[in-house]
């Protein structure tokens, strides 16, 4: 339970305070909107005391998820959609940490999601990224690419897709994208 009020109060750092989106915050501290349901998983990277280091959400896309909801004209064609996809949002990094550190979060982060995909039957991750991270995201290593062009009204917002296969822990590995600590409990809670 710590480790899910560092992540709502870390994204709305991140997501409202920084980047000054217009999103819900509850009881002024914590980001949390109507995906954040029932439905919704959570990747936390913690510290040894349970805090927040990096943190993910994973919509399913059977249900409502940001990308069919919200901006499905960002994809060429249709919207991916299936069991075995799921869409990453609020990929969060602490602000406090120091940019080696939020490498290695981020790092960490990107490997749980890896594993969690492999071990969960999840082929495709998609997601909604502004020009600046979806730059990013593609050189991670991954079999990753925009599914539609940018939009000028969509403020440099792109959708993507990103496959999850038994070779992508090695294309990882290439980028030094790679990470194994996702692999102790104590250090990566899946909610």
């Amino acid at each position: 339970m710590e480790a899910m009020r560092g992540m709502f109060a870390a994204r709305k750092a991140v997501f409202v305070d920084l980047l000054g989106w217009d999103v819900p915050v509850l009881d002024g501290r914590f980001e949390i909107d109507q995906f954040d349901d029932e439905h919704a998983r959570y990747l936390i990277v913690t510290d040894g005391e349970r805090g927040h280091l990096a943190s993910a959400r994973l919509l399913p896309t059977c249900r409502p998820h940001i990308l069919g909801s919200l901006f499905p004209a960002l994809c060429a064609g249709p919207v991916p959609r299936g069991p075995d996809t799921f869409e990453i949002t609020r990929f969060c990094l602490d602000r406090a940490l120091s940019a080696s550190r939020r490498r290695d979060a981020r790092n960490r982060l990107v490997t749980a999601l890896v594993v969690h995909g492999l071990v969960n039957g999840i082929r495709t991750y998609t997601g909604v990224a502004d020009s600046a991270w979806l730059a990013q995201i593609l050189k991670f290593g991954w079999d990753a690419g925009p599914l539609g062009q940018f939009l000028p009204e969509s403020k440099e917002l792109a959708a993507l897709q990103i496959h999850i296969t038994a070779e992508t822990p090695s294309r990882l590995e290439q980028t030094g994208m790679w990470s194994p600590t996702p692999s102790q409990p104590a250090d990566t809670t899946f909610a």
